[in-house]
């Protein structure tokens, strides 16, 4: 970084191959005159972050490696998302997958899919995406009784008339309702 500027070592290009059959070819380009390591290292340094064989896996499809892998305990799996409520534009939209983890310590990726010429930005203090576990069990779905549709039809018209009852204005003259806030902390 002469003069604390940034400035470019490389780049690796990755051509899929036609109709996604025989090898990704990988071309590495130095910008710097000396470079400081082999292509080979170059090549490898690039799968350190993204995963070339998933490229194009639905059309568009990248994914960036994450910093940690995990291994869950029995009758647990590791879901992967985008991060929830992060709303810069633009945000490219990235597939949420859940993975059984608990024999098999998955690699960690993040699958985004991007339009043609788009990119991702990244920086180290960006996140790329988040992990949560969640229990495996067996679901069963049914048809609620017209007893329990009742208590929920109850519920809903309580839980309306206590959030229109204890309404607050902010500074701006915004109208709030503390309700919700107040319910969730006296059930603890």
């Amino acid at each position: 970084m002469p003069g604390g500027k940034w400035q470019p070592i490389y780049a690796v290009a990755m051509t899929l191959p036609f109709g996604s059959i025989g090898m990704i070819k990988e071309e590495v380009a130095f910008m710097v005159p000396n470079p400081p390591i082999p292509a080979e290292d170059a090549k490898q340094m690039a799968r350190a972050f993204i995963v070339p064989e998933d490229l194009g896996t639905p059309a568009g499809a990248i994914s960036l490696r994450g910093g940690t892998n995990f291994q869950t305990p029995a009758g647990w799996d590791t879901v992967y998302s985008p991060v929830f409520n992060m709303i810069e534009r633009p945000v490219a939209p990235m597939l949420t997958i859940r993975v059984e983890t608990d024999w098999y310590a998955h690699e960690t990726e993040f699958r985004y899919v991007l339009q043609p010429g788009e990119g991702i930005p990244g920086a180290h203090n960006l996140p790329i995406g988040q992990v949560f576990f969640v229990p495996r069990e067996e679901i069963t779905m049914r048809d609620c009784t017209e007893e329990e549709l009742a208590a929920i039809r109850k519920s809903k018209v309580e839980f309306y008339e206590g959030k229109a009852g204890s309404k607050v204005s902010t500074p701006h003259g915004l109208s709030v309702s503390p309700h919700y806030l107040r319910e969730s902390r006296s059930r603890k």
